[in-house]
């Protein structure tokens, strides 16, 4: 009698906790909850990515400033070099308003729209 007993409260206990990890499966199955979590990998996702980001703009800038110490572009001011000037100068905006520049040549590109 008690053999059965225990048997009969064993595969109760059996079917009630399988029948809870069923019904808890089948929960974070539907689309709502597949909605959160993917929401929640994207944020996720997002926010290693701006990390990273922020780990490579200061490796970037630790670099520069050690390049620029070895190459001396720490220096003062005046003892810059003077700044080069463009060979072709830009075309100054009050001669012609309302034109725009063309190229020198004539394309030849088929591919072009007509």
């Amino acid at each position: 009698m008690f053999r059965r007993t225990f048997w009969f409260t064993a595969g109760a206990a059996a079917g009630v906790w399988a029948t809870t990890k069923v019904n808890r499966k089948l929960k974070q199955l539907t689309p709502e909850s597949l909605a959160a979590q993917a929401a929640d990998k994207a944020i996720e996702t997002g926010h290693k990515l701006k990390d990273f980001a922020l780990d490579v703009r200061e490796g970037m800038v630790r670099r520069e400033a050690e390049l620029g110490g070895a190459l001396g572009l720490e220096a003062p001011v005046e003892d810059l070099p003077v700044q080069r000037h463009y060979a072709v100068e830009a075309p100054e905006a009050s001669a012609h308003p309302n034109t725009y520049r063309t190229l020198p040549y004539k394309s030849n590109n088929r591919n072009e729209d007509h």
